[in-house]
């Protein structure tokens, strides 16, 4: 993954109290965050993870970017217990957006990423123009849709979301639907964890392929945690080969520069009779020696 500002845009709105997912909708995506954290900041220690919540009275940030867990479990701890009214989807967003303009690195690439899991009441034109301004200020929205939810409107809005923000492979929509398994361990073998160009390679891994996992044959939804451990391998590999060829580059320029000859560097700073060679020689010296003594004996 590359360096990156992340927040991340909990669902606890009423709807997250559902228990299809186990002990709860809520708490599936406590493990999420955590994971995800985790993925985020061993990719690029440099990298910052936020939090907010978007249910109850309205958006609130509960950790501004940080590389600290701590803080991430510190806001669910809080928030698990205001757990109430129905999601703010748009506003949750813009609130997000803001908060990610005042990292402290710029160069950190802007993420959000969204969970849903209750009805967005926002409709599907105010959504577009968001996700449209979104593009416009080079924000990737990431956003993972799971719960057993009555109908496909959710779903249609999202969609449309995720056709009008996305810029390449940066933006993507996992809808997650119940099953027995964890959701954590659901969302390992997607783009939002796998990162760029795994997109390409899900199919590859439905079929039972390495996918974006070089040499490894083996399908990764069978062990996600074994997963995200080699792809983290993976990506710490390729950061320490591309520091090696960094250092090579530079000791070769610096080797380059040494071999370069400054002008007059090939004449011996010392002549034949162990003095100064150049403008200061012997021969000069001696003819100014000679004319002072023409000198003192016209005196």
């Amino acid at each position: 993954m590359p360096l990156q500002a992340a927040m991340i845009v909990v669902d606890n709105s009423e709807s997250s109290r559902n228990g299809d997912y186990q002990p709860s909708r809520f708490d599936a995506q406590a493990d999420a965050i955590n994971i995800m954290f985790e993925s985020i900041t061993q990719s690029n220690p440099e990298s910052s993870v936020g939090l907010m919540s978007m249910g109850g009275k309205g958006p609130e940030v509960l950790s501004t970017l940080t590389t600290e867990r701590g803080k991430l479990l510190d806001g669910l701890h809080r928030t698990k217990k205001k757990i109430s009214g129905s999601c703010h989807l748009a506003t949750g967003i813009q609130i997000a957006s803001l908060a990610l303009k005042h990292r402290q690195n710029k160069s950190q690439r802007q993420r959000i990423i969204v969970f849903v899991c209750s009805p967005v009441a926002d409709d599907e034109k105010k959504l577009v123009s968001l996700a449209k301004k979104m593009k416009k200020g080079n924000i990737d929205i990431d956003f993972v849709l799971f719960g057993d939810l009555d109908d496909d409107d959710v779903q249609k809005k999202l969609e449309a979301f995720n056709t009008a923000v996305k810029a390449g492979e940066n933006s993507h929509l996992v809808v997650v639907p119940p099953s027995g398994k964890l959701l954590s361990d659901q969302l390992i073998t997607t783009p939002i964890l796998l990162g760029e160009g795994a997109a390409g390679g899900s199919s590859g891994m439905a079929e039972g392929g390495g996918g974006d996992f070089g040499d490894f044959d083996f399908d990764p939804s069978a062990d996600p945690e074994l997963a995200l451990a080699l792809r983290m391998s993976m990506e710490e590999e390729n950061a320490r080969q591309a520091k090696q060829a960094k250092d090579e580059e530079e000791a070769a320029k610096k080797t380059n520069l040494e071999d370069i000859e400054e002008e007059g560097e090939k004449q011996p700073l010392l002549n034949e009779q162990g003095e100064p060679s150049g403008s200061g020689s012997a021969e000069g010296k001696k003819d100014n020696k000679k004319g002072d003594d023409d000198k003192m004996d016209t005196s």
